[in-house]
């Protein structure tokens, strides 16, 4: 079952519905609708229940707004908004990379707390100087009040808050280092919703207020998402740290470049049991190039007899290659570009020193992590040519060159 329903879309974005966003729209109307009743605003239950729908329907639209804030600050910027998704807990806008520096990124996340800002004070203004009647005066009455809490709520300085991201861009702005940002922002975000899971306990087992629940509800929340940024800030380090040097294998073949096709296919391809290794051409003590099995098809085998290895060597300075001291992220992008299912690491003298395929990257990643990986399912990934789900690497290497 799908998980999230498109309601539409604005300035191109596309607006989603999260299945959660269904409960906390009930749970919203019910507790409004209560409300107006209690007041004598209406009399019916039915007009009641239109009531508050209308003002849950109204948050949302102000939490909308919010993240409409981000989106446009986002897309001035140049960068993609995939999409707006409204859920249980507010709403989230999903952008394709961060800010090239620190202020552009503290202009988006301050964007959405702006736009509640002014929502508030329309809302203020309506209740304080229009004549709208009962029901009027409580819609611009509690849309003030709430919106000025969402712009507050947001403010709190801790990841995935705003205040979050903005505590990011200062620290990073102060160090140079966005990933030190992040750290230091995931960092108070995991303090504060640990602080909050317990004050609403406490609320709850010490007064038996159970709104406390909720405060915990969301400082579980808070504690999540901070969790998730620092295990992806820790990835984004290593991915941009570790060297192709101590990630590639060496399990590649270097054969006569002078063998004859009919030799090399002989020798190396027709008892073959499994997929042959890579294979370099090499002769008078230089690699000559890449020997692709598959471009032996393109060469009649009346020439096989005739024609050496050098007539379908792809030479070194031709085909896609990274160099020992380039990072994981960047081969990550780079094999990802290739129909090979591997790619070529170049030393300093422009020889082969080594191969990169995907199975090599998670292995590098699983030992970081002490993650036990059966040999049966890194031979998946190398067959295959996919990473494990759970493992983002071409999302996360992406973005990071795309930021640098």
């Amino acid at each position: 079952m799908q998980k999230n329903w498109q309601v539409g879309s604005l300035f191109g974005i596309p607006l989603y519905l999260d299945r959660s966003w269904f409960v906390i729209l009930i749970l919203i109307t019910a507790v409004d609708a209560n409300d107006v009743l209690a007041q004598g605003l209406v009399r019916s239950p039915f007009w009641a229940m239109v009531v508050g729908l209308t003002m849950a329907l109204l948050l949302f639209s102000s939490v909308l707004l919010h993240e409409l804030g981000h989106s446009l600050v986002a897309k001035s910027q140049g960068i993609g908004v995939k999409s707006i998704t409204l859920f249980l807990f507010g709403g989230v806008a999903a952008i394709d990379r961060e800010s090239q520096n620190p202020l552009g990124a503290f202009a988006v996340a301050i964007a959405g707390p702006l736009v509640s800002l002014s929502l508030f004070c329309l809302f203020w203004l309506l209740w304080q100087y229009v004549p709208l009647g009962e029901v009027g005066i409580f819609f611009t009455r509690d849309m003030a009040r709430l919106n000025l809490v969402l712009a507050l709520f947001n403010l709190i300085p801790g990841l995935p808050l705003d205040g979050g991201q903005m505590l990011k861009a200062v620290v990073w702005q102060w160090t140079g280092d966005r990933l030190k940002g992040v750290r230091y922002a995931a960092a108070s975000g995991k303090f504060l919703g640990t602080m909050a899971i317990a004050f609403g306990l406490l609320v709850v087992l010490l007064v038996g207020e159970f709104g406390g629940l909720w405060l915990a509800l969301i400082g579980w929340f808070v504690l999540r998402n901070a969790n998730a940024y620092e295990r992806i800030s820790d990835l984004q380090n290593f991915l941009l740290h570790l060297k192709a040097e101590v990630v590639m294998a060496r399990d590649f073949r270097v054969v006569n470049a002078h063998l004859s096709l009919r030799e090399f296919a002989d020798q190396y391809l027709v008892l073959a049991t499994k997929p042959t290794r890579p294979t370099y051409a090499s002769s008078e003590g230089r690699y000559r190039g890449l020997i692709r099995p598959q471009d032996l098809r393109h060469i009649e085998r009346s020439q096989w007899e005739q024609l050496e290895l050098t007539a379908i060597a792809s030479p070194l300075t031709e085909i896609p290659a990274v160099t020992e001291q380039d990072n994981l992220a960047t081969v990550i992008c780079a094999l990802e570009a290739l129909e090979d299912p591997f790619i070529t690491v170049l030393s300093p003298a422009g020889a082969v020193a080594g191969i990169i395929d995907r199975a090599n990257i998670v292995q590098a990643i699983a030992k970081e992590y002490a993650i036990i990986l059966p040999p049966q399912e890194l031979q998946r990934i190398r067959t295959e040519r996919i990473y494990p789900t759970g493992f983002p690497l071409v999302e996360i290497a992406q973005q990071l060159q795309a930021e640098s």
